[in-house]
């Protein structure tokens, strides 16, 4: 039983504007559905990239080392490890439309506690809400991700993960305008929280009111006692993706200060480099994957990945980090939207299932990928650390290699 019922929501919800299938809706009704789904993904991505933003400064205003932000760090994936053996259970009972508004509310909300932090054991309290509510909030969207795919012929889902990283390139942006206003990260928190009301309030209607059927609640239930080992390696090449993008969002910042030495407002510039990359990638994904395949897209990706962090290591200088920090934002750009498309094609695992599944074990990078940087840092410095880090992309290219599922893949996606 989760903690927390969430069955009012059935009631003070109001239901889907028509109720005849979404298929025989009028295209415009199903564009409307496609932009109140992309705006869920933004929403979510503005929030966290909100908090990104502001990481240099809270480490100052908390006088943080290397190793302290990096156990402060700790505590967002371990709130979203505490929410994974509830947050599908209780999507898939109360339904992905009801906990993706619930839980982009809490999201927000959670964003701004931690600008309230005054101590360090306040800060990980926050980003433990935070990286809990966070989890609810992605399993959830990105269900109803695939729901709305499931309404298209063409492949949409990258502009979804696309509109997300959007959010980054944004949220950078309006973390460069509240510096300049001088607005403290309580401030800043405070705007992006009225943002993602907006996003709700303006478009909760127009989310897909379904529930996974019967036989992905069994398939749910009996995973871990007979797993799906392909869903697990396709897990783990996502793993080292979003732990490479974790690493970006939270020390990219942080790596322009103190190793580039970037003036002012200029330490977000690798951050918003990063961001434009990622987001520009990402609405390119489907293209590059009906073109070239998502077996050489993702091995390209991965040694891309590997490219740009070792540039960064090797040119710490303004302009090469900013071309570095792209290469690694193109590269991580494909990774999650063709593993969770790969994933949702899994013939033995239902596709809401094996969504969660992915998204569980990939999102363990972040659980691994940003603190480490920070112990790695300081035991010899954040620069070397970021080169140990670069391995994750050969090891991404090392395993879409070896996977056969890609190459079956291949003659699947258009």
């Amino acid at each position: 039983m989760p903690l927390i019922d969430y069955s009012f929501l059935e009631r003070i919800l109001p239901k889907a504007k028509i109720k005849k299938s979404f298929r025989k809706a009028k295209q415009s009704y199903l564009v409307r559905v496609r932009l109140a789904t992309s705006l869920f993904f933004f929403g979510m991505g503005f929030c966290f990239s909100t908090w990104a933003s502001r990481i240099p400064d809270i480490k100052s205003m908390l006088h943080l080392g290397e190793a302290e932000l990096g156990t402060m760090l700790f505590a967002l994936p371990i709130g979203q490890l505490f929410a994974m053996p509830i947050s599908g259970k209780v999507v898939t009972k109360y339904g992905s439309r009801n906990i993706s508004i619930l839980g982009l509310l809490s999201y927000g909300i959670c964003l701004t506690l931690l600008g309230f932090a005054k101590a360090d054991w306040q800060l990980a309290a926050g980003l433990f809400l935070f990286g809990f509510f966070g989890n609810f909030c992605n399993i959830a969207v990105n269900t109803q991700g695939v729901y709305t795919q499931q309404l298209f012929d063409k492949p949409i889902i990258g502009s979804f993960h696309g509109s997300w990283s959007l959010a980054g390139f944004c949220g950078a942006l309006v973390g460069l305008l509240m510096l300049a206003f001088k607005l403290s990260p309580l401030q800043h928190f405070a705007v992006a929280l009225s943002f993602v009301i907006i996003i709700v309030a303006t478009n909760y209607k127009f989310m897909i009111k379904a529930k996974s059927k019967q036989e992905e609640e069994k398939s749910s239930a009996s995973f871990w006692k007979n797993p799906d080992k392909t869903l697990l390696w396709l897990g783990v090449i996502c793993f080292c993706g979003m732990a490479s993008e974790g690493i970006m969002f939270d020390w990219s910042g942080v790596y322009f200060k103190e190793i580039i030495k970037a003036p002012g407002a200029l330490v977000v510039l690798g951050y918003t480099t990063f961001m434009i990359s990622m987001a520009s990638g990402r609405f390119l994904s489907d293209f590059l994957v009906h073109k070239f395949g998502p077996k050489k897209v993702l091995i390209i990706s991965g040694l891309v990945i590997s490219s740009g962090l070792y540039m960064a290591v090797l040119l710490p200088y303004l302009i090469p980090c900013m071309i570095a920090f792209m290469l690694v934002g193109f590269g991580v750009s494909n990774v999650v939207p063709i593993i969770f498309n790969v994933a949702g094609n899994n013939e033995n695992v239902p596709p809401g299932i094996a969504l969660t599944i992915v998204t569980s074990i990939s999102f363990l990078g972040f659980l691994i990928g940003p603190p480490l940087i920070g112990f790695i840092a300081q035991l010899t410095s954040l620069k070397y650390s970021f080169a140990i880090i670069g391995v994750f992309g050969i090891f991404i290219s090392m395993l879409v290699s070896w996977l056969k599922i890609f190459t079956r893949a291949e003659g699947r996606i258009d």
